[in-house]
């Protein structure tokens, strides 16, 4: 099996693959992910997937690099990580009560023959009204600065929840591993 690399600093991305129980290296993919003019939001998440797969590339030529990103949408408005506790108590007001797409770009990238398998995944989730004192409390109990949407729908976030519709829990998580182990054994990779 050639070497399986994580093109991701984020620890919930780290944790899913963990559950593969594959031997795999993390590595920082230092990409710019600002929109580019007019790309929509499944676009962009297509985009960084691939661009952060290929960004550690020339640092692991032999092998298979995983990258994905998540962009969380409503209404055409894009909302990312919050990183401060206004914002996050923002997000929770603007999305309270609106069915948000959280579209997953997953990218696994051959770096020997530098073929890129890119899909994306979208899962749609319905927050409930949330009043200002269940944001507060949430957000006391568990800040989740660092996650689109400012909640974490595997912690306490569930319960701001109403509905979740996709094909994968995980990608809500960061990383459809359902995609990815379709992936994996397209390149020959034995996962069981």
């Amino acid at each position: 099996m050639p070497p399986l690399v994580l093109a991701s600093t984020s620890p919930y991305r780290r944790e899913l693959l963990t559950r593969l129980g594959l031997p795999f290296a993390v590595a920082n993919p230092r990409t710019d992910e600002s929109p580019l003019p007019g790309e929509t939001p499944e676009a962009l998440a297509l985009r960084l997937s691939e661009a952060k797969a290929r960004a550690v590339a020339d640092e692991y030529p032999e092998a298979l690099i995983i990258g994905s990103d998540q962009v969380a949408t409503v209404d055409g408005v894009i909302y990312g990580k919050p990183g401060s506790h206004e914002r996050a108590v923002a997000q929770l007001r603007a999305l309270s009560g609106k069915t948000v797409n959280f579209y997953t770009g997953l990218c696994l990238y051959n770096a020997r023959t530098r073929h890129a398998d890119v899909r994306g995944i979208p899962t749609l989730v319905t927050f409930r009204h949330l009043s200002d004192t269940e944001i507060a409390n949430y957000l006391h109990r568990e800040p989740a600065y660092n996650c689109a949407g400012a909640a974490k729908s595997e912690g306490l976030g569930i319960a701001l929840l109403q509905s979740m519709r996709g094909d994968d829990p995980n990608a809500l998580v960061g990383l459809p591993l359902i995609a990815l182990c379709d992936m994996l054994r397209q390149q020959g990779v034995a996962i069981l």
